[in-house]
């Protein structure tokens, strides 16, 4: 199969208009909204009905600007040294043009419940327990997101394999990753009126005129967004030479949000000493993003780090440290158990 899903629900003009991905947030805070409100009106989370609308809107913030902080720092530092002359200017703030951080979302939903539970004299704890509650839902519709804009792909799968997919948005790293292939899309550009002499001759330009770079690069897109509206001549003759991989990201949609999510659920089903639940997610959440993290491919402009680890493995090696220790510390102090959402608990 040729991934040939639209990023856009609707697309007003160019690079703006409704996507898939902003959606994934919205259902995310939605569906935490309704959840904490619930649990709010029976007593189980503690916190004022009225404040919960507050509560999720300091969350939003905080997994914004830490998610995109912490692509950033974690990913791609050279973004704080770019700027542009059109808005946003400043390439931390692109977020236009893609790169958020799961991990910088994180610290950044620490950073909103300390913040909110100061000003409202809550336990933060708990409300760290509850976006930890809420979080693998977010992530579920991040990682379908992520999925229908065909990044973060899979690593490489036997040719055989029933749910392997092929990802268009390959042939963007051929320039600079694998040249040679450039060739092979003679019979691909030839479908968008490019014959196989103006194409070869572009080819040879590129390596010295910046305008011909710039002509591939638009090829190169007019050569995925044909296949996003359906051209099923460019799907055809492209589909051959692609790479046929894992669907990374529905592996991570199913566990670091359905099966992390139920594993939590199940877990909280007595009251539990605040600080366990989100230590607990810290741990279990670590643990599934190191596995996955073995069938997608590392980010691009990283690579892989020391003992063949990626970028994501690393952070959530020192995350799991992290989260067993907090679990041993919170577990053990003298506090209240709160939460339990079953009947008996009621």
């Amino acid at each position: 199969m040729v991934h040939n899903f639209d990023p856009f629900l609707w697309q007003i003009s160019g690079n703006f208009g409704i996507r898939w991905y902003g959606l994934a947030y919205l259902s995310g805070f939605i569906c935490a909204y309704y959840m904490i409100h619930k649990m709010a009106l029976i007593n189980k989370a503690q916190i004022p009905v009225r404040l919960v609308s507050d509560f999720i809107t300091y969350c939003a913030i905080g997994i914004l600007v830490g998610g995109r902080l912490g692509y950033v720092f974690f990913y791609s530092p050279d973004l704080l040294t770019q700027f542009k002359s059109e808005i946003p200017f400043w390439g931390v703030l692109a977020v236009n043009e893609g790169g958020m951080a799961s991990h910088g979302g994180m610290i950044g939903l620490i950073f909103a419940c300390m913040l909110f539970a100061k000003i409202h004299r809550l336990n933060s704890l708990h409300l760290f327990d509850w976006v930890a509650m809420c979080g693998p839902i977010g992530i579920f519709f991040g990682r379908i997101a992520n999925f229908i804009n065909g990044e973060l792909v899979g690593r490489a799968c036997e040719p055989n394999f029933p749910l392997g997919i092929k990802f268009p948005s390959d042939i963007f790293l051929w320039p600079s990753q694998e040249p040679t292939k450039m060739k092979a899309l003679t019979a691909v550009v030839d479908k968008l009126g490019i014959t196989n002499e103006n194409w070869l001759n572009l080819l040879d330009k590129s390596k010295n005129e910046f305008t011909a770079q710039v002509t591939i690069h638009d090829t190169l897109n007019k050569i995925v967004t044909a296949i996003q509206d359906g051209n099923n001549a460019v799907t055809d003759a492209l589909a051959p030479l692609l790479v046929l991989r894992h669907p990374s990201q529905l592996y991570a949609a199913l566990g670091e949000g359905l099966i992390l999510f139920s594993i939590l659920w199940l877990i909280w089903y007595k009251p539990r000493k605040p600080g366990v639940i989100g230590s607990l997610f810290l741990v279990f959440y670590s643990i599934i993003r190191i596995s996955d993290e073995q069938f997608r491919m590392p980010d691009v402009q990283i690579g892989f780090d020391s003992l063949g680890l990626t970028r994501g493995q690393v952070l959530s090696g020192g995350m799991l440290l992290i989260g067993l220790i907090l679990f041993i510390f919170w577990s053990r102090r003298l506090a209240q158990p709160l939460g339990g959402w079953g009947r008996q608990y009621r």
